[in-house]
């Protein structure tokens, strides 16, 4: 049966082509044949899935048995994209494969590009990101191996805006602002205007992520311009997306009443409902969430909801829906309507969930935990875990990214370095044949001129050595502060994250006195001692250099021994040796000692309920000696299980290369007894403290 249709469809086509000119029939029939197939594959919908991937699969054979390279990888290019518009994942991910063995053999970097292409933008499709990313930077790789033309710079900013697009979905604000930036350059020499609006768009979407209001609306507003520019048919429908954006940033940040007015003027456009119905909904329910928020008018907000939802019932937009249920859940509450609220907080849970919409996840647990009194617990740890993942994940990926993206640069750069020395080879080996015929014709009449050129080139190249290195490292200092920015990301969404779920968790267990909420208590206190112990130790490996310049060694532990007992009410006594050139210890040793000092007294206070401290700090041959005792409860010192305190002190005595005894006794009181190398920084003269900071 199938055999039987392409005979008859290729005798349709080629009876057509014997209708027309000489002139136009088609120098290739090899191709020709190709095409049909092709096209019977792409657009014959009244033959089933099958008969089509037959077809498909007829034009792949004929195309892997040409023998001309280009036209057999063109050909071989639309079979695989024919294959992924008629959504057979199979045979797409095969015909690619091979499309990328042979383009890569060929060296064909326009093919290879596409294909890149191809497969980043079906990895989105299947919404495997980190992949489709991957792609999309080899796409752009082989796109700048091709000769410097607008066709070439176009297809280089499509794949940085496509990269932008997925760092996006994975909150790699900072990496998609630079992937945007790089596109919007590229376009504005390029004077695509249509192309900078959807950048622009998106890099709006980037920084009202990231929460920065300001940006966001003035990349949109920018967008804006650039869409009244551009001749695209479709202008309206961009118009109204373009307005529900700067809408959707004051809502995002809370400005309801500009959020109100601004869906009020979209949706007012009577076109609106009838060409984009999926942004018509999404704005009747914003505005339903803005009327509550600024109006408190529930009758309004009710009735807008309910139209909301009719709509999303006939786009089946599940997404979008998840939200209806959180903003209805709020204006039940609002009218105290409880039950039918968290019933509805739920809903949009249950739904959000089912759709990976993690944000939304968050939004209705937080929701649920201030509703429901009697599962706030539940809600509040589920909250946790689930924000723990989510920042994991998305952490991971962001980091992924990075590496993507440092591999894919010391590639260039390994690349750059490359052709510098070619064409210093190059040059050299032409420098020399000249001077070797100049010295040959003329060595006894310019011996000493050419002397002079030859120190003029070596300065030269000095100068070029020179320059590169002042390159190399404004490189340095660029990658630096990416990484600074990161590790501020880090901190941010990580740590921040973790906090707020136990903050959560402790709110609902306030007004608790059982055992059980006791017990989780202490747990979820110990849980932010650790948080504690993290941030500082994020904060000794940014600022490691900082520590090398602690100075006035001996007033800073003055100052905090006086700051503990003001705020504890503790009596402290400090003995020092006056002989030591405390500011000349090395930075590590006073950090050190300073925070073991600190972390000890803290002990007494919140552990060993003290009344009295003493510390001596003193030389003993080629070591300090130092020691901390007090009057307080003592503990047990052969437990096996140490608080994250005592942990604290032993991994720093560690890491100055010290000893640590502690002698306690319950009911005793405890003493630490620390001995630590005495090591010290060169200094000259320890009058000129310019050379000790130094």
């Amino acid at each position: 049966m199938k055999n039987g249709t392409l005979i008859l469809l290729v005798m349709l086509f080629l009876g057509c082509s014997q209708q027309k000119p000489k002139k136009e029939v088609s120098s290739n029939p090899e191709v020709d044949t190709i095409q049909q197939l092709l096209t019977i594959a792409k657009t014959s919908k009244e033959l089933s899935l099958d008969n089509r991937k037959a077809y498909l699969k007829d034009a792949e054979v004929k195309v892997l048995a040409m023998t001309e390279d280009t036209t057999k990888l063109e050909q071989l290019s639309q079979v695989s994209l024919a294959y992924m518009k008629i959504k057979d994942s199979l045979g797409f991910r095969e015909s690619n494969a091979e499309l990328l063995r042979l383009s890569k053999e060929a060296k064909a970097n326009r093919i290879l590009g596409y294909s890149y292409w191809d497969l980043a933008t079906f990895m989105e499709s299947k919404g495997v990101m980190d992949s489709a990313f991957y792609h999309y930077q080899k796409a752009l790789e082989s796109f700048q191996e091709l000769p410097k033309d607008s066709t070439s710079q176009s297809l280089k900013a499509r794949m940085l805006y496509g990269m932008a697009r997925v760092q996006d979905s994975y909150k790699d604000y900072l990496g998609g602002e630079i992937s945007a930036t790089a596109a919007i350059k590229i376009f504005d020499e390029l004077d695509d205007n249509y192309r900078l609006y959807n950048t622009y768009n998106i890099l709006g979407i980037l920084a009202n992520g990231m929460g920065d209001k300001e940006k966001s609306l003035s990349s949109y507003n920018k967008a804006k311009e650039y869409l009244d520019k551009s001749k695209i048919k479709n202008k309206a429908e961009n118009i109204w997306q373009n307005k529900n954006n700067i809408a959707s940033v004051y809502l995002n940040s809370g400005d309801f009443t500009k959020a109100k007015q601004a869906y009020s003027e979209l949706l007012s456009d009577e076109n609106l409902k009838e060409k984009l119905p999926e942004i018509y909904e999404k704005a009747l329910g914003s505005l339903a969430y803005s009327f509550l928020k600024v109006d408190g008018d529930t009758e309004q907000a009710e009735k807008l909801l309910r139209e909301a939802f009719t709509l999303n019932s006939a786009t089946g937009d599940l997404y979008d829906k998840a939200r209806l249920h959180y903003y209805y859940a709020e204006l039940l509450a609002t009218k105290g309507d409880t039950v039918q609220a968290i019933a509805q907080a739920n809903e949009s849970y249950s739904i959000a969930r089912e759709t990976y919409n993690n944000d939304r996840s968050l939004d209705a647990l937080k929701l649920l935990t201030k509703l429901d009194n009697t599962k706030a617990s539940a809600y509040a740890e589920e909250y946790y875990q689930l924000n723990e993942a989510v920042s994991e994940e998305e952490r991971t990926k962001r980091d992924k990214f990075a590496r993507i993206r440092l591999e894919t640069d010391e590639i260039i750069e390994e690349n750059q370095i490359l052709t510098k020395e070619k064409q210093v080879w190059i040059y050299s080996a032409i420098l020399l044949i000249i001077f070797g015929i100049g010295f040959m014709l003329m060595v006894s009449l310019y011996v000493n001129n050419n002397q002079l050129k030859f120190k003029q080139r070596q300065q030269e190249s000095n100068q070029e050595i020179y320059n590169l290195l002042l390159s190399q490292q404004g490189k340095f200092e660029e990658g630096k502060q990416l990484e600074q920015k990161r590790i501020s990301e880090e901190l941010h969404d990580g740590i921040l994250g973790e906090m707020l779920g136990i903050r959560l968790i402790l709110s609902g267990l306030n007004e608790r006195d059982d055992p059980a909420s006791i017990q989780q208590r202490a747990g979820l206190i110990e849980k932010l001692q650790e948080l504690e112990e993290e941030i500082r130790t994020i904060s000794h490996e940014l600022n490691h250099a900082a520590y090398k310049k602690f100075h006035n060694f001996i007033v800073s532990l003055e100052n905090m021994i006086v700051e503990i007992e003001k705020s504890s009410g503790i009596t402290c006594s400090f003995t020092y040796d006056p002989e030591i050139h405390w500011d000349d210890l090395l930075g590590d040793i006073k950090i050190n000692a300073y925070r073991i000092i600190q972390e000890s007294l803290k002990n007494c206070v919140k552990h060993a309920k003290s009344q009295h401290v003493t510390i001596s700090f003193h030389a003993m041959d080629d070591k300090l000696k130092l020691i901390i005792t007090d009057d307080g409860v003592g503990f047990d010192v052969n437990k096996k299980k140490k608080g994250i305190g005592l942990r604290n002190i032993v991994s720093r005595v560690k890491k100055i290369k010290g000893t640590l005894d502690i002698d306690s006794k319950r009911g005793q009181g405890t003493s630490i007894k620390i001995l630590i190398p005495a090591k010290y920084t060169d200094v000259k003269t320890p009058e000129e403290p310019k050379l000790i900071n130094a």
